[in-house]
């Protein structure tokens, strides 16, 4: 979803903070609320704030959207993640392509390799990315893909370079980049001195001090993962200076035209095929929305006995599974939360 040339980020980073974000004392501010559309879906964005800033305020968070869609956007053609997925191995990466990457290789290193960036070429043929997929993936096809995917099979050098040891390799990060931005925009609204807000975008939050119309600690729904036309929701959970991203096969799925298989958006970055689970969701707390992102994805992938113990092994995580028995059992489990 997002480079940037030096001289455009630059202009970026001067013109966020010349607008800045005025949060005076509590006692005069009003409860702000932003929604719109961006990274390909919807962001709601509500703060403790002076309704005479509210302009300015959009304008920095429409700039933050614009500078990380130039960072790690697969879907915008000059973005540096798409120059790199081109094969253009002269392209120097920012600072925010280089924080997802470390966090990638984290969560890379502690999930054994099934969270794994490199899918690209995996999504694309799937359908669910910006190149057009495949009618259907025989084995020697994706046996194909498979070589076109691994995170040991890339590297970010001194120089900020990404080198590939096969050039046709595309990263994704779709399954981080979102949550990042939510960390980006709420690192910014703290630098502002705001105490009470709420970012979400995509359904990937942030929530810190409490809510200024209930004055009560942010509540956040979590979807019902068997809702038919009507929205319902499985459960809710308060969220106090937290991160929490939720990821299920649910809704994002695609019908193959020809076989009327339906595929899930959750690839298994070993096998090269989506997963085959009873798990319908995936909803992880932590500190920093980016952490929660990638670890949602994981989740998904890994067998619940496996994600389980490895959550348990993580003081800085915790998750909530809902789990499909038969069409009409739901099991909801979680670890210390």
């Amino acid at each position: 979803m997002l480079s940037i040339m030096k001289a455009y980020k630059r202009y970026i980073s001067l013109f966020l903070f010349g607008i800045g974000i005025s949060c005076q004392s509590l006692q005069d501010l009003e409860a702000q609320k932003h929604t719109g559309r961006a990274l390909g879906t919807t962001y709601s964005i509500q703060y403790q704030g002076s309704a005479t800033d509210y302009e300015n305020n959009q304008k920095a968070f429409d700039s933050i959207f614009q500078m990380l869609n130039h960072s790690m956007s697969t879907y915008w053609p000059q973005s540096i993640i798409t120059r790199i997925n081109e094969g253009m191995d002269t392209v120097t990466v920012d600072n925010h392509f280089k924080k997802v990457f470390h966090k990638a290789t984290e969560i890379w290193t502690a999930t054994s390799g099934l969270f794994d960036p490199t899918v690209g070429s995996l999504v694309n043929a799937y359908g669910f990315g910006p190149v057009k997929g495949l009618k259907t993936l025989n084995n020697q096809q994706i046996d194909s893909l498979l070589e076109l995917t691994g995170w040991h099979k890339i590297q970010l050098t001194k120089k900020g370079k990404i080198h590939k040891l096969n050039p046709r390799i595309r990263l994704d990060f779709n399954a981080i980049a979102k949550g990042y931005t939510v960390d980006v925009i709420a690192n910014f609204l703290t630098s502002k001195g705001c105490q009470n807000f709420l970012v979400e975008i995509g359904g990937e939050i942030v929530a810190r001090g409490i809510s200024p119309k209930s004055q009560k600690p942010w509540t956040i729904a979590i979807d019902d993962p068997q809702q038919q036309k009507q929205r319902t929701f499985q459960t809710t959970v308060a969220l106090n200076n937290a991160a929490l991203a939720t990821s299920g096969n649910y809704r994002k799925f695609r019908i193959d035209s020809l076989t009327g298989k339906k595929y899930v958006h959750t690839l298994n970055p070993k096998t090269g095929r989506p997963v085959r689970s009873n798990i319908l969701s995936t909803s992880v707390r932590a500190s920093d929305c980016m952490t929660a992102d990638a670890w949602a994805t994981a989740l998904m992938v890994l067998p619940l006995k496996t994600g389980q113990l490895l959550v348990e092994k993580n003081p800085d995580i915790e998750a909530f599974w809902i789990v499909a028995h038969n069409k009409e059992t739901v099991e909801v489990r979680s670890s210390r939360w």
